[in-house]
């Protein structure tokens, strides 16, 4: 079976990083690039989180850096719940430095979809603003994009503002630009991973089962997306779950827009589930999730991890 070329954009962070090594482990997906931006953290801190990451998973995939600002908003990042270095909690290893590419991670990103005989996916898991940057400059690339996979987003409330999602809310103006650009969109957003959950006995199993479990589990002590006594909200491994196994998902086809002028709801990803807007339908919105199907599938994918 041929797999499925992706590109990660991502803000390593600690949900980022059990995503990335899911992925990174998966006999289905190929990932061919991994492009940084800021969100939780900095660019230079996600960047080096990247190939700290990398370098501790033996994995050779090129490593590209993006922007460290929105398009418009003032940034402010997330490292309350990831720590100051975005991934407190292991002393990893200085990175491998070769894998850093010397090109933008938007031009690498037009340069690897152009080069690709198959679609590639797109899979951001961070702040949209090098998605939006490469679709509005290179936009001869959504012929070969087959579908961006995103987490972020929300049909009921948010986790940065009353409305609005983190990735989104970080940069709207680049969010709505991704929605907007006609390339088939899934999105797996804030609902979905307030019930994927990680408890207290799948991080001990975690722990114990590989050297990638063990670094994991360590990551998560220090993680506060959500708590050991509620369990730890696995959002960033939503989207990669949304490719490997749907089935776990109530999903629907809708659309979405993003709030950008209102005074209390800048960053609202608009989830048109009734038709009220009398808009084609521009995504697939994860709905709902099943909450043991979800842990089953994300222990039973470090099982594959070295």
């Amino acid at each position: 079976m041929l797999k499925r070329p992706i590109i990660i954009d991502t803000d390593p962070g600690i949900d980022d990083a059990a995503a990335l090594a899911i992925a990174l482990f998966s006999d289905k997906l190929d990932v061919k690039l991994i492009t940084t931006i800021a969100g939780n953290v900095g660019v230079d801190k996600v960047t080096d989180n990247a190939l700290k990451l990398l370098t501790f998973f033996n994995k050779n995939i090129p490593v590209a850096v993006g922007v460290n600002d929105p398009l418009i908003v003032a940034f402010e990042d997330a490292s309350n719940v990831h720590g100051q270095s975005g991934m407190d909690g292991y002393d990893f290893d200085e990175p491998a430095q070769e894998l850093l590419l010397d090109e933008h991670a938007v031009n690498a990103m037009r340069r690897t979809i152009m080069d690709s005989d198959v679609p590639i996916t797109l899979v951001p898991i961070g702040p949209l603003t090098n998605i939006a940057l490469l679709l509005k400059m290179y936009p001869e690339v959504k012929g070969n994009i087959d579908e961006i996979v995103l987490m972020g987003g929300s049909v009921t409330r948010g986790n940065k503002g009353v409305m609005s999602e983190f990735n989104i809310a970080t940069d709207p103006e680049a969010a709505k630009i991704v929605f907007n650009s006609g390339v088939p969109i899934a999105m797996a957003g804030l609902d979905v991973g307030w019930k994927a959950l990680v408890h207290p006995e799948e991080c001990n199993l975690l722990k114990d089962m590989n050297k990638t479990g063990n670094m994991i589990h360590s990551l998560f002590q220090h993680y506060r997306g959500g708590s050991m006594k509620t369990g730890l909200r696995m959002y960033d491994a939503c989207a990669i779950a949304y490719l490997l196994k749907p089935e776990m998902f109530e999903i629907v086809d809708t659309f979405v827009d993003i709030e950008l002028n209102g005074s209390l709801t800048a960053g609202c990803t608009v989830v048109d589930l009734k038709g009220y807007l009398k808009k084609p339908n521009n995504a697939k919105v994860c709905l709902d999730l099943d909450p043991q199907m979800f842990k089953e599938w994300f222990i039973d994918s470090f099982k594959a991890c070295d």
